[in-house]
């Protein structure tokens, strides 16, 4: 039996060909008589389309067609949105299936945003696209814009769509808004906060590209490009954008370069290569580059939040309250405004037992890029807001914030626990990871490191951040609840070859998780097979089973069970075939490392591969038994979920300039059980820095007249290898009940409480100063300007 099994430290076999650059991205791709794609974008936040002249452009070098949004009328229906907030009205533009719309391929009368695609240029090559871009004219009349959700409810503001009165996309709440009020009412201490959550934009390694062709003899069509979801695109792009059969529409996913959630939606140029391909008869090609993802590729975060928390002096928190405003950019995205509410709102009481709590969300249209998913997202945004809250309410009533986090945190006694806001937290206990990340920075002795940061000049803070984070997306009926369109089961499908060889085909698309690997090693740990005799196949729609895609941290934990229940189908059909080989009934039968035998007859067992050539052959096998192993499961858990953690900053802030040293970065995460340490851990660092940028440097900007300051990355800064220190990384292990793994979700938890966690340590290392919150990012700027402020405040000289 191998040793490379389920829970060891295996080193991914994908990174040896992906480091050396041998692996196929869609940017990569070639077809014969391939032609190229190119957009003309918007340059305005808001303008009307007074018209559109391409006569120069057609008439250029290599343009073969170029559309425009009156083109498409008849052949494309506008791109739809599948997550509409439960249990609210909501206002959405319209989908001729009675869906809300997510805006149409290309802009019709109006542009809504810089990005918004107004016109499709075909042509020979890319950079003839590309010109003949620039040589089409289009008169605009230039509309107010407005940019921040505030602004797009107040009396008179801009109007983006004719079916959303006042920009208000829904109104959406959970929890118990009387009880608590009268709770916070009756509290003899309340804290007030108001945070901006800023918005973000995602920089996966590889930007978006898509591949179209068509055959005319078949009516087939084939799109190969950037998605995390391939086959959910499929249904979407054939029943609801193109109007074809579902059988009539094949996708692939060749290696994306990463998402961070932002390949898991719909974009104009998913139909629209496949429409031209059709139209000029050729395949179309169009690949993005990092100044187009930047304006057109969904945006994340971007809360602004008016919050109350409130409790006793002695450390008891007995209050939530939090009113958030969600800018969800111009259009809904394809599941932007299920991100923006529930998987925030539900959310805000995190890791504590807090009896009252409620949240209500404004989701809200702006004449912004949509508002989609970024690694945590939802979740990121409360964990944010309790964790300053939590700072906070210990500021002030003079308590270590640790001891009140201690006090006031679910008890393990008490799981699975309601968290009153829709959360059935399934298992965990936070504050062993709380005691843990603590003694590992030597929290007892920080009194004397700030003494010691002092004389160097340098002012050190401690920040403290627990998280409990939804994970695993995959209950169906849950997610319908929720108002998200679509099961989100997992199936895997196993077939073993004569020589005892194993293919394995998953639903679940790999965006850089080694799932070639940990799938790999589950089978391998059922069979008692070595990994290397264990193929996975995955990210095409005609080979691989269906599956929802990879988001949501659900992977591993709901595709997971789906490859271990069809592994078990074929050990059980293996004993039944060796028991009766053996002339014994199947239940005497033991199958383990990698053989089936009788207890005490262990000089007989059939190795895996002598029942595999035995099952092929067919010549010897229990009546009624199908000479073939081909086995499929489904999954869909009983529940989300629920990751969890505990994470401590440490920083120093130079006096002299504001610049945030990030010196040590401790996480203790859970994530049930796992699965490839190895994998974990990368993921778990990538994780941490993602929320290292978003906490000290990353911000998307926007001006009054809705165009992106920071649209490209020399205005948009994105944390390097020397912005953060090695990570001192440690864990618990808690199964959930929801899946027979008792994995939960790592590709994203550990995202979750790091911004809070490191604006929570520059917060304490400011205190002696008066400063009691600043927004992120927290850049040296930021931080100066604070200082100076206070000092000056003080009357003191800077």
């Amino acid at each position: 039996m191998s040793e490379q099994v389920l829970g060891s430290p295996v080193k991914p076999r994908e990174d040896p060909a992906l480091l050396r650059g041998e692996r196929e991205y869609t940017a990569d791709l070639v077809r014969p008589g391939m032609v190229h794609m190119e957009f003309l974008r918007s340059e305005h936040g808001h303008a009307r389309i007074r018209s559109i002249d391409t006569a120069a452009a057609l008439a250029m070098p290599g343009v073969l067609k170029i559309v425009t949004g009156p083109d498409l009328e008849g052949h494309l229906m506008p791109l739809p949105c599948i997550w509409v907030p439960g249990g609210v009205e909501s206002h959405f533009p319209p989908h001729p299936y009675g869906l809300p719309g997510a805006g149409t391929a290309l802009a019709t009368d109006r542009v809504r945003f810089i990005g918004d695609p107004v016109a499709a240029i075909v042509a020979e090559t890319r950079a003839q696209a590309a010109e003949a871009a620039r040589a089409i004219r289009v008169e605009y009349e230039v509309l107010p814009a407005v940019v921040t959700p505030q602004a797009a409810l107040a009396e008179g503001a801009p109007q983006l769509h004719d079916a959303v009165p006042g920009n208000l996309n829904a109104l959406w709440s959970c929890g118990d808004a009387a009880g608590t009020d009268k709770a916070i009412a009756d509290a003899p201490v309340v804290v007030d906060l108001e945070l901006h959550n800023r918005r973000t934009i995602n920089s996966p390694l590889e930007p978006r590209g898509a591949l179209g062709e068509y055959d005319a003899r078949t009516g087939d069509y084939t799109l190969t490009g950037t998605s995390q979801s391939p086959h959910n695109h499929r249904f979407l792009l054939a029943a609801l954008v193109l109007g074809i059969p579902f059988t009539k529409l094949r996708i692939v996913s060749p290696e994306i370069g990463g998402s961070f959630g932002t390949k898991g939606y719909l974009y104009p140029d998913m139909p629209l290569v496949l429409h031209l391909a059709k139209e000029v008869g050729r395949p179309v090609k169009w690949t993005d580059d990092r100044y187009g993802l930047m304006r057109s590729t969904v945006q994340g975060r971007d809360h602004r939040q008016y919050a109350k928390i409130a409790g006793t002096r002695d450390g008891k928190i007995t209050a939530l309250r939090c009113t958030s405003y969600a800018n969800l950019g111009a259009y809904p995205s394809t599941i932007g405004p299920g991100v923006a509410t529930a998987l925030m709102g539900r959310s805000i009481t995190g890791t504590y037992d807090i009896e009252h709590a409620f949240c209500e969300v404004y989701a809200t249209f702006t004449n912004t890029v949509p508002l989609g998913a970024q690694r945590g997202s939802g979740r990121a945004e409360a964990t944010f807001l309790t964790e300053r809250l939590v700072d906070r309410f210990a500021a002030t009533i003079g308590m270590d914030p640790a001891e009140v986090r201690r006090l006031n945190m679910i008890k393990p006694e008490q799981q699975p626990f309601d968290n009153r806001m829709g959360w059935l937290y399934d298992s965990g206990d936070y504050r062993e990871t709380l005691e843990m990340a603590l003694e590992r920075a030597g929290y007892a002795d920080r009194e004397a490191t700030r003494r010691s940061a002092r004389e160097r000049g340098k002012l050190l803070g401690y920040g403290l951040a627990s998280y409990v984070a939804v994970c695993g997306v995959g209950p169906s009926p849950r997610i319908a609840k929720e108002g998200m369109l679509g099961g989100s089961w997992e199936s895997a499908n196993i077939r073993v070859h004569p020589d005892g060889e194993t293919t394995l085909t998953i639903g679940v698309t790999t965006t850089g998780q080694s799932h070639e690997t940990t799938f790999g090693q589950i089978v391998a740990e059922e069979f008692g097979v070595d990994l290397g005799t264990v193929q996975v196949l995955h990210s095409d729609t005609f080979r691989a089973p269906y599956g929802q895609g990879t988001y949501g941290s659900r992977s591993f934990s709901v595709g997971g069970p789906a490859v271990r229940l069809a592994a078990r189908k074929v050990v059980d059909k293996m004993r039944a075939v060796a028991a009766h080989q053996f002339g014994v009934s199947p239940e005497k039968v033991v199958y383990e490392g990698g053989k089936a035998f009788v207890p005490g007859s262990e000089d007989k067992a059939k190795t895996f591969s002598d029942l595999a050539m035995a099952i092929w052959y067919g010549w010897d096998l229990p009546a009624g038994m199908e000479p073939a192993i081909d086995e499929t499961s489904v999954f869909d858990p009983a529940d989300f979920n629920y990751p969890y953690g505990a994470h401590v900053a440490i920083v120093e802030v130079d006096e002299a300039t504001g610049a945030v040293d990030l010196v040590r970065y401790i996480a203790v995460n859970d994530v049930g059980v796992v699965g490839n340490p190895l994998v974990v851990d990368g993921q778990i660092e990538g994780s941490i820095v993602h929320g290292v940028g978003q906490a000290l440097m990353e911000v998307a900007r926007y001006d009054e007249s809705g165009a992106l300051l920071t649209d490209n990355l020399d205005k948009y800064a994105i944390p390097r290898a020397y912005d953060v220190p090695f990570f001192e990384l440690d864990r618990t292990e808690t199964p959930t009940q929801h899946n027979p793994l008792g994995a939960k979700g790592a590709g994203e938890a550990a995202t979750v409480p790091v911004a809070a966690a490191v604006t929570n340590a520059v917060c304490d290392a400011l205190a002696g100063l008066g400063i009691t919150h600043l927004d992120m990012p927290l850049t040296p700027e930021t931080v100066w300007r604070a200082m100076n402020e206070a000092t000056v405040g003080k009357g003191e000289k800077r």
